[in-house]
């Protein structure tokens, strides 16, 4: 197996630096990517759930080398979203570029289909347009064909809507605007292709053509459909599968072709609680079939690819995207989101480096940070990394706290607090499963230490084998671990997350603030 080559950070680095690439080209949750390419530029988008901002934008010059430029969504202007709302938002949106703007189609599974769409992708997107009040309509894809037609096509989430397996296309107004009927089905999955969703429509050598994932997240296949009518009868292929690579569920992403004329498949592989990854695989037409990957001795589908050459694009620097953070610009880092809906009140930017978090109260029906909206944080980044940041609290109350927080189906952080008699703690807490009802309970304090210091160094290191474990240290060189390790784990639909938090229980009394700085990721 080829080693991937790394900075001086340990991070994973997929640019080879000698005309190749290796897999995965962002080893981060950028779950249901959709990828798109405007002259020499690329620029990808992929689902966000709950967290905020969301649709995230990112940029690449080569389909190697990302980083994230813009969110498309500052908010969830929905009810419920500014409280913490597990496994819904954003789901499988898409992206393209048509009649000069860029657009953004995208599904809330309560709520209906959405669009939003800019001039410039580094600039504002319009706030997001209601095409579809309807529940349980999901991974919707515009298509404007030649004619001057335009459609839409879309899944169904079986929780919602009692479908599933199956396609649905409707007719849509030219300007995105409006869906202009309830649809027809024009794939059913059922017998071979199970779990149908996340469609990708495309139009090449007269044929219609639906990429869509199958047979469900952590072994499913990328299946192609074409007919020469857009309302089929659709023939059908395999494409994608793990084959006898390591890389499970190869599936649920979007095709690009370069100027010279190579295809491309962006798509994700579910790698539990670091997230659905993103992979760069290889795609040629043969028979107006694509061919993604690579074609092992004897067999008929593609496989995922580890090292390639990298496209034949423009040349783009080395990058992945953003981790640390010295808090020393005008703005939060595109990296970092919030788990809901953010308040005025929660966070600034210190002048000359750093950020204060306010111990704002937890909302009256939330008192685990599971539930806690104010959770800043940011994806996991490599399989194996630390995240380290220095904070100094100046709290108000014994009720609050600040720390670091590692987020998944359930929650463990290492947090700071006053005791009564006003000396400073370091605990470490953890709260039930998401679906243990007493996690309405307060969290869990597993252990504690009292310390003599001001300011504290706090530490998360991730081995991908081996789980996580905290640290702490006084002046940020030697590091004492704090308790024992433990497993990451998935969060709903999204994988664990590491980041910034401060808080109060008890609501009602003076506010006091936590300063973080050097957010390092190494």
């Amino acid at each position: 197996m080829n080693t991937p080559a790394v900075t001086d950070s340990g991070l994973w680095i997929p640019d080879q630096e000698n005309g190749t690439y290796i897999n995965p080209i962002i080893y981060a949750d950028y779950s249901d990517p959709d990828v798109i390419r405007v002259g020499e530029d690329f620029f990808m988008t992929a689902s966000s759930f709950t967290h905020i901002p969301g649709l995230p934008i990112l940029h690449s010059r080569d389909l190697v080398n990302w980083r994230i430029v813009n969110h498309a969504l500052p908010r969830l202007e929905l009810p419920g979203y500014d409280k913490v709302q597990h496994g819904k938002g954003v789901w499988a949106p898409s992206l393209r570029y048509h009649e000069g703007q860029f657009w953004i189609f995208y599904a809330t599974p309560d709520e209906g289909i959405f669009m939003t769409k800019a001039d410039d992708p580094f600039g504002a997107w319009e706030p997001p347009h209601l095409l579809k009040a309807a529940k349980g309509w999901i991974d919707p894809c515009p298509f404007w064909d030649e004619d001057g037609q335009a459609y839409q096509v879309h899944a169904y989430a079986h929780s919602r809507s009692g479908l599933k397996h199956i396609l649905n296309l409707c007719r849509m107004s030219p300007d995105g605007t409006t869906l202009l009927d309830d649809g027809t089905i024009i794939v059913d999955g059922t017998v071979k292709h199970p779990t149908l969703e996340g469609p990708k429509m495309y139009k090449r050598n007269g044929y219609y053509y639906i990429f869509a994932p199958a047979g469900g997240v952590p072994t499913g296949w990328q299946a192609v459909f074409r007919s020469k009518s857009i309302y089929g009868p659709y023939e059908d292929k395999i494409v994608l599968q793990q084959g006898e690579t390591p890389v499970n569920g190869p599936h649920q992403g979007g095709w690009v072709e370069l100027a010279s004329g190579e295809s491309w498949f962006i798509h994700f592989q579910d790698k539990g609680a670091y997230g659905r990854i993103t992979h760069l695989q290889p795609m040629e037409w043969r028979e107006d079939w694509p061919v993604m990957g690579r074609l092992a001795p004897d067999r008929e589908v593609g496989e995922p690819v580890e090292l390639w050459k990298k496209p034949d694009a423009a040349a783009g620097d080395v990058c992945i995207p953003q981790t640390s953070d010295d808090f020393c610009g005008t703005a939060l880092g595109l990296q970092w989101q919030w788990q809901a809906n953010p308040a005025p009140g929660w966070h600034r930017l210190i002048p000359g480096g750093g950020l204060r978090l306010n111990a704002a109260p937890l909302p009256r029906d939330c008192r685990t940070l599971y539930d806690t909206p104010q959770l800043l944080m940011q994806k996991l980044a490599a399989p194996a990394f630390t995240a380290t940041v220095k904070i100094t609290p100046r709290f108000s109350s014994c009720g609050e706290r600040a720390g670091l927080v590692v987020l998944g189906h359930r929650a463990f952080c290492i947090a700071l607090s006053l005791d009564p008699a006003g000396d400073l703690w370091l605990a470490r807490y953890e709260s039930g499963t998401a679906d243990d009802p007493g996690r309405k309970d307060l969290d869990i304090k597993i252990s504690a230490i009292r310390i003599q210091t001001e300011s504290l160094y706090l530490r998360a290191s991730f081995e991908e084998a081996n789980g996580c474990r905290f640290s702490f240290s006084p002046e940020g060189s030697d590091f004492t671990e704090f308790g024992s390790p433990f497993r990451l784990e998935v969060g709903q639909w999204v994988g664990a997350k590491v980041g910034l938090f401060a808080l109060s229980l008890t609501p009602g009394e003076p506010q006091g603030y936590a300063d973080f700085e050097r957010y390092t990721i190494s």
